[in-house]
């Protein structure tokens, strides 16, 4: 408990010091004119409150991420606890929020515009077809997960007709001024959230569960296949949202076009994730300690064939009742369903960018949203577990690549760029590691071969960094 209880404080704390501390390195203008007022159209650039601005980015970054995720990192054992927590701190809240900044510097430009404005425009057109696809396997994996919980739920109801239910309000959020669904629902789907969390960490701090503490001991790896399923890269791969996840920084952008002021950046982009992290980590204690300890959940899990959805009915319903059970899997079911509308938004908005379409009319969202969800559907029949694994190694690669962007933003305007570079060092070795040791690429397992193979990588990839970051700086001058 001990270790639970000091990571929750330093999430806290981090918000509140390393937070404003960002804000210095930023240089943070309360008089500078926002997007949201100078670029108003009615449908994407509107300036909402600030409360609703924190809670839709809450909502649009909080999808099953900070709860499968976690759970299914709680089987390598406490250890998650620490990925979690520093990697939400210094990694994760830094990479959305210094994002958020310089999205908001830019107009609101879709993530990809950004990307290759600081790295170059190959990287942009890659950037650019690597982002849709990134978007549309966290909207088809936000279709799928919410509805098998909502068939388990409600069995009446075929899984089918919700991932149809699912798809339509889709649609609609998708083509709707952000104002008419998004702003109006998100506020009441974020209390069953924050309700959840609230509720789950009462349980554990008065219940009679035992959260296991990190000791030396305790250090290792609980997965009954170890040798297939290793530390690194595997945890940092499962933990992302909750951690660090690139799919934040698509989403930032809509936010972008709505906060009011750049103080509000801070409690937006920064706090959304410590939020985040805080529901990771606390569903990552009672998934340890509901099942007595990370092996018997891990050992619980394989026998359920790894369905992480399983494993969060069975907590709420046992831990908070049959009433507040159904209010927490509310707020699990509306997390990844309001992720997966903002990625179809995204996408759309990623797609007018590149081909310069303008979205007051209907006609032009129509045009760019009809193909987007047939693509959506016809993924959505690939096999789940197949799309999790794709989604969740872009996922982290397209953080790795932002970081490289705040390395760059940060170095050009003579910052303290190095808070961002040894994250980025970090997080391109991690997904290196994945290419060279995953059955999904190279398959090389984890050897001394594969973690060396990404290590060269990795350096390689410093290399060509700082030549571009000499280069661009001379040129910047």
């Amino acid at each position: 408990m001990i270790t639970f209880l000091i990571c929750l404080t330093l999430l806290v704390l981090a918000y509140i010091f390393y937070g404003r501390y960002l804000e210095h390195v930023c240089q943070i203008d309360p008089k500078a004119e926002v997007p949201s007022k100078r670029l108003y159209d009615g449908v994407d650039y509107i300036p909402l409150p600030r409360w609703r601005t924190f809670l839709i980015q809450l909502l649009n970054i909080a999808g099953v991420g900070p709860i499968f995720g976690a759970i299914m990192g709680a089987c390598f054992g406490p250890v998650a606890f620490l990925w979690i927590t520093l990697g939400g701190i210094f990694m994760g809240a830094m990479h959305d929020y210094i994002s958020g900044v310089i999205l908001l510097r830019h107009d609101g430009l879709s993530l990809p515009e950004i990307i290759g404005h600081y790295l170059g425009g190959n990287v942009r057109q890659v950037m650019r077809a690597f982002s849709i696809v990134l978007l549309v396997l966290v909207g088809v994996v936000f279709i799928l997960s919410p509805a098998g919980i909502l068939a388990n739920l409600v069995p009446a109801v075929p899984r089918l007709g919700w991932v149809i239910l699912i798809i339509v309000y889709y649609f609609i959020a998708t083509l709707l001024p952000v104002d008419k669904v998004i702003a109006k629902i998100y506020p009441l789907f974020g209390a069953a959230l924050i309700f959840m969390a609230v509720g789950l960490l009462w349980v554990i701090l008065t219940g009679d569960y035992t959260v296991p503490d990190l000791t030396f001991e305790t250090l290792r790896n609980y997965q009954p296949n170890a040798d297939k399923m290793p530390i690194v890269p595997t945890l940092f791969i499962s933990i992302a949202c909750g951690a660090i996840s690139g799919f934040h920084a698509t989403q930032s952008s809509l936010m972008a076009r709505c906060v009011n002021n750049e103080k509000e950046c801070r409690k937006v982009f920064y706090g959304s994730m410590i939020t985040e992290s805080i529901i990771a980590l606390v569903w990552a204690a009672i998934a340890m300690a509901f099942f007595h300890g990370p092996d018997s959940l891990a050992a619980t899990l394989a026998e359920h064939g790894g369905d992480a959805g399983w494993a969060v009915n069975e907590i709420s319903v046992t831990t908070l009742g049959v009433v507040g059970g159904i209010l927490a899997m509310l707020g699990v079911v509306a997390a990844p369903i309001t992720s997966g509308d903002t990625a179809f938004r995204s996408a759309r908005l990623i797609i007018a960018d590149i081909f310069n379409i303008e979205q007051k009319s209907m006609s032009r969202r129509l045009m760019i949203s009809i193909p987007l969800f047939v693509v959506g559907i016809v993924v959505s029949l690939v096999d789940f577990d197949v799309v999790w694994r794709y989604f969740a190694w872009s996922n982290q690669t397209l953080a790795a690549v932002v970081l490289w962007v705040i390395v760059t933003y940060l170095f050009l305007k003579k910052r303290n760029y190095w808070i961002a570079l040894f994250p980025a060092i970090f997080m391109t070795y991690i997904v290196s590691c994945f290419v060279f040791t995953s059955n999904q690429f190279f398959g090389l397992g984890s050897t001394p071969l594969a973690y060396g193979l990404a290590g060269v990588l990795t350096v390689i990839i410093c290399v060509v960094m700082c030549v571009k970051l000499r280069r661009d700086g001379k040129n910047h001058n």
